[in-house]
């Protein structure tokens, strides 16, 4: 009786590489993401209209988090969005 060769096949049940739960918390993901967005903004500084809309929107979003989506402050956070977001892109600029 002669033996076969052994192949090692991955075990049901047990997690690849491809299950490995991330580090960050999902705050801090949303964060790095829009972080990465305004800086992979083109070099000439300049973004569509849309884009940038996009971003204050984003930022929004995030700020209204913060506070708990309580009512009664959506333009102070669009407002405070899109300072925050003009502040970045001509920091890029720079």
């Amino acid at each position: 009786m002669s033996k076969s060769p052994t192949t090692h096949a991955p075990t049901r049940g047990t997690p690849g590489p491809q299950h490995v739960q991330p580090t960050r918390t999902t705050a801090s993901a949303k964060v790095a993401t829009r972080k990465r967005r305004v800086e992979s903004q083109p070099a000439s500084g300049k973004i569509e209209p849309k884009q940038r809309l996009q971003l204050i929107a984003q930022a929004a979003y995030f700020i209204a988090e913060r506070r708990g989506f309580a009512p009664g402050n959506e333009l102070e956070d669009w407002l405070q969005a899109e300072a925050e977001i003009e502040a970045c892109l001509k920091a890029a600029l720079q």
